[in-house]
């Protein structure tokens, strides 16, 4: 669309998106001489206009300066903005976080495509700039790679042109503007609302500005302005033909385009030539035994494009990386080079904790060797296509990219969760075909060269119709090589054929089984699955579990990789994360946006243990005599890894070994050791066995671990000298009881009981006083996101008061000859008919044994957790634990877990969460040691056969409970500890109402029961 006079009109018509508006066209980079092409630096074509910009911000277009772009209009004394980055995020106007509903629901009613008249923040950016010298008397262009959500461009006073879609670049010709000598006024308005918005309701922060990249370039008088590289491969996936399209331009009538492929490692595959005579050219090259691209081999080819004029001067050179891969349907199962892909994936929105969606190659370097290093193979660029650069670093580093466009209209068809369509856009309205249908060109047509993209998809959650379905078949006769995917037509079934397998969003396990025992017509993947907010990931083995039950099953995208908080500083001036509301942003929803494994500081949450786990390829399994090594991978040996084997129990590593293996992919093999002659005495005893990189990669470094495996088990003796049991040598205990206390007293300890507190008060070893506040039965845990998203609060908040006040109405006194008994029964309010009782039994050496029995009735919600919890001073928070680890971990995410000494300190328990909550439990407790920095403090045991669960943190449940930030909780002054014979598990399923699965949850009735030791640890 061409038009001269720009009009605020065009803001909410949909019909107007492009005006002057380039076509879209390759990512593709081009030199002007070999060298620079084969040293692919930064191009000299191009002048970056990145940096401080002039900036006046108005919130609406009524109190804009309507006139900055004139050249006589001076913006000296203008704010300074960076650019990229969003306003919101450097002091203009506030950031909003609203996840479904668009973010002025409740503050205007309005429908699609009309747009706020009093809320519309305008940015207004002013940058002069000289034509650099390597630029003059040659076209000028810019490319702005991403402004949200539409602007407006001048240049020198003239109306240059206008674009909306806020995550594809827009670029214009700035030729008949420009002046060669002197400063030209560059003038970009920039509204945060627009049509375009309507179609940009995705769940995420809602910015504005420039926040991608902005430059200006030329081109060489003979310019090949889009490329288009196509592989095929045989039936036998061995040799392959390289197809390429090229369109040229430029003032010459003709040239010459001469092309060499280089394999991957720098020698010559191929070679082809053709005479431009200005119609698009048509080139192909044949190579034998291609190495194949894949996200385990990411082998990449160096094609090389030679431009030269009607004299055979070279003009221009442009390199692009070529892989050769076939993505396909066969037999309604999707294959990579003829074998079932298996997705291991992620969704990951663009994110920076100070930067929001301005993200850096820092970020995604960053990002891209997390994903690899923790054993995911795929991502979803939910829900907009990503900065360039991300996609050639999936094609260098190996991921599988499901490259979505810039749809989502949430909002307009689901309300509260309850699907009501009827204003849904853009459904089967004509008049928005063309701008959704834009979005989808632009993808395409920047991203269509990248080997590691084998799924278009066409947005997210923006229910069905004709129009998403046209766009589908779009990428069908554009792209045939690559599958279209669409998880809406799950909710409207008009259009199915729009998606070519059938893609749900938080399937439970059950509906998908039910799914694929109902002879399905298409391949299953959770386009989005376990949502990570918090503390969740409870369950994922059950999804993983189906990937070899059902070959149409073919995994799943998490949601999501990173956490979108933002930091902000608290009224003290300390920095925090904040979230949705944090910023007096209304409507909001919260922290929904914190649903990754990372946290928003690109810090490892503890989730990312039972994902690197679950998504191994290799699988270890190891027993006394060996391992089994299952080696799932598609294409990989296991030739680039060690085998590192151990053997251990409580006393630490007894033996240790490395072997060289190779297992072929889609292979097992059983790999012996030898270890029994150090399997001494009976106990427990587990195996561990690793395999690590020998050599660094791009991702990693030497040593890293790529899988795990770990046996556990229990030996009887084997001829071995077993110790008989020393009796001590400590005296008797002696016992004194008084009218409120009972009294145990030995060898360097002292032991009180109240029977007024009604539990144990005192427990003072080497005259060191270890009992800061009494322990207490605990019914309650500080509930999670999961948890509250169920209803937990309503549903089993009677245990939280249960947990504050129960009522001791018995203690017993039992002394034995070497051992004291002091026993406490309680009642507690939530019913008469529930008894627990509390027996402390006193041993000479000073160590406590603690036994809890839990006697439950029908028709009471069921536990979040049976513990024992007490407050010791906080200058005790040396942990050291013999337990499943090093990560936090529960009853339903503990796969990733392995059993071992490690050691943590007390407010690593405190995750970081941005809503505290229950956080920091380690299962399989053996023995953990709370101790001071000298080496004093107590050490809590438990029998190998029925381990228990603790959280040793500076908080209680209660002071978790009730802060809603981390900065909300009270300065330490104890470390609690929080004995559990069982907890409930995270689930994660979904975070609005899914529960924790049955088998890891805590019946009511019935009877629970377990115990541990406390004993003195000595320096």
């Amino acid at each position: 669309m061409n038009k001269k006079v720009p009009g605020l009109d065009w803001l909410e018509d949909v019909s107007v998106f492009a005006v002057n508006r380039m076509k879209a066209h390759s990512d593709h980079k081009y030199y002007e001489t070999l060298e620079e092409a084969e040293q692919g630096a930064g191009m000299a074509l191009r002048h970056s206009l990145n940096g401080s910009w002039k900036f006046n911000y108005a919130v609406n277009p009524a109190s804009r300066a309507a006139d900055f772009y004139k050249e006589n209009f001076s913006s000296e004394g203008w704010a300074e903005i960076e650019v990229p980055g969003h306003m919101q995020l450097q002091g203009f106007g506030n950031p909003q976080y609203v996840n479904t509903m668009y973010p002025w629901d409740g503050l205007e009613h309005l429908r699609p495509p009309h747009i706020s008249q009093d809320h519309n923040p305008v940015g207004s950016y002013v940058k002069y700039f000289a034509v650099p010298a390597g630029m003059q008397d040659k076209p000028l262009y810019i490319s702005f790679q991403g402004v949200e959500s539409a602007f407006y461009v001048w240049l020198n006073g003239e109306f240059v042109g206008y674009s909306e879609d806020s995550f594809t670049p827009a670029e214009f010709d700035l030729t008949p503007y420009v002046r060669q000598n002197g400063d030209n006024k560059l003038a970009v308005e920039v509204y945060q609302r627009s049509t375009g918005g309507w179609l940009e309701d995705q769940d995420f922060w809602r910015f504005s500005g420039i926040f991608r990249e902005v430059y200006l370039y030329t081109v060489p008088e003979l310019h090949v302005r889009d490329v288009f590289v196509r592989t095929d491969l045989d039936d036998t996936y061995t040799d392959g033909v390289l197809h390429l399209s090229l369109e040229l331009e430029g003032k010459a009538t003709g040239g010459k385009v001469q092309v060499t492929l280089l394999d991957p490692e720098g020698q010559q595959a191929g070679r082809s030539e053709g005479n431009w005579t200005g119609a698009p050219l048509d080139l192909s090259i044949e190579v034998k035994a291609a190495a194949l691209w894949s996200a385990e081999l990411p082998n990449l080819y160096n094609l090389y494009i030679h431009v030269l004029d009607d004299s055979g001067k070279l003009i221009e050179v442009v390199p692009q990386k070529v892989g050769f891969r076939t993505f396909e349907m066969k037999d309604k199962i999707m294959t990579i080079n003829g074998k079932r892909i298996m997705f291991k994936g992620v969704n990951r929105h663009e994110f920076n904790c100070r930067r929001g969606r301005a993200v850096t190659m820092e970020d995604m370097l960053y990002d891209i060797k997390t994903l690899k290093q923790n054993n995911m193979n795929a991502v979803r660029t939910s829900h907009y296509p990503n900065q360039s650069e991300w996609y050639a670093l999936c094609d260098e580093y190996g991921l599988y990219v499901i490259d979505e466009m810039n749809l989502e209209t949430h909002g307009s068809w689901q309300k509260i969760g309850a699907i009501e369509p009827s204003w849904v856009i853009p459904g089967d309205k004509p008049e928005w075909l063309d701008i959704v249908m834009d979005r989808a060109v632009s993808m395409v047509e920047r991203d269509k060269n990248h080997p590691s993209i084998i799924i278009w998809s066409c947005g997210n959650e923006s229910f069905g119709g004709e129009v998403i379905y046209k766009v589908s078949e779009y990428f069908r006769k554009t792209d045939p090589g690559r599958l279209v995917h669409y998880e809406g037509v799950f909710n409207d079934r008009r259009y199915n054929d729009t998606s070519d397998m059938e893609s749900r969003m938080y399937a439970k396990v059950e509906s998908i089984e039910e799914y694929l025992q109902a002879d399905p017509q298409k391949p299953f993947i959770n386009c989005e699955y376990m949502h990570a907010m918090g503390n969740s990931l409870g369950g994922m083995n059950k999804y993983a579990e189906l990937e070899n039950k059902y070959p149409l099953y073919q995994g799943g995208f998490i949601w999501d990789y990173i956490d979108q908080a933002l930091v902000k500083k608290d009224r003290y001036g300390k920095e925090f994360l904040a979230f949705g509301g944090d910023f007096g942003d209304r409507p909001t929803d919260y922290n929904f946006c914190t649903d990754g494994i990372v946290y928003a500081d690109r810090q490892l949450s503890p989730k990312m243990q039972e994902v690197k786990f679950l998504y191994q390829d290799i699988k270890l399994h190891p027993e006394r005599q060996g391992v089994m090594i299952r080696n799932e991978s598609l294409f990989r040996g296991t030739g680039e890894y060690a085998l590192h084997y151990s053997l251990h129990n409580a006393g630490g590593e007894l033996h240790s070994g490395i072997l060289e293996l190779h297992v072929a992919p889609q292979t097992d093999r059983f790999v012996e050791f030898a270890l029994e002659e150090w399997i001494t005495g009976a106990g427990e005893y587990w195996i561990n066995t690793s395999l690590r990189l020998k050599e660094s990669t791009l991702w990693a470094e030497a040593g890293h671990e790529v899988a795990f495996g770990q046996h556990i088990f229990t030996a009887a003796a084997n001829g071995g000298n077993v110790p008989a049991a020393v009796q001590g040598d400590e005296p008797d205990l002696r016992v004194v009881e008084g009218d409120v206390n009972i009294g145990v007293k030995g060898r360097g300890f002292s032991i009180i009981f109240s029977k007024q507190a009604g539990s144990l008060v005192s427990l003072n070893y080497s005259g060191k006083e270890l009992i800061a506040y009494p322990p207490a039965p605990l019914f309650w845990r500080a509930t999670t996101d999961n948890d509250k998203g169920l209803g937990q609060g309503f549903q089993a908040g009677a245990w939280y008061a249960a947990s504050l006040m129960p009522r001791c109405f018995e203690v017993k006194l039992t002394e034995e000859q070497r051992a004291v008994t002091v026993a406490f029964s309680y009642r507690l309010n939530i019913s008469p008919d529930v008894l627990v009782n509390v027996a402390y039994t006193v041993l000479p050496d000073g160590s406590l044994v603690v036994k809890s029995r839990y006697e439950g009735t029908a028709g009471l919600p069921e536990l979040p957790i049976f513990a024992c919890a007490f407050k010791i001073p906080a200058d005790y928070n040396q942990l050291k634990w013999l337990a499943l680890g090093p990560e936090e971990n529960y009853s339903d995410r503990r796969e990733g877990a392995r059993l071992g000494e490690f050691s943590t300190v007390a407010a690593d328990s405190v995750s970081g969460y941005v809503v505290p909550q229950e956080s920091g439990n380690r299962t399989g407790v053996r023995r953990v040691a709370i101790t001071n920095a000298g080496g004093a403090g107590i050490v809590i045991t438990a029998p190998s056969t029925k381990p228990v669960q603790c959280r040793i943190s500076p908080f209680t449940a209660f002071e978790l409970e009730n802060a809603y930030h981390q900065y909300e909780l009270p300065p330490v002054h104890y470390t609690v500890v929080t004995v559990a014979g069982d907890q409930m598990g995270v689930g994660g399923d979904d975070s609005w109402g899914a529960p924790v699965h049955p088998e890891y949850r805590i019946s009511s009735e019935g009877i629970l029961e377990y115990e541990f030791t406390i004993s003195r640890a000595w320096k």
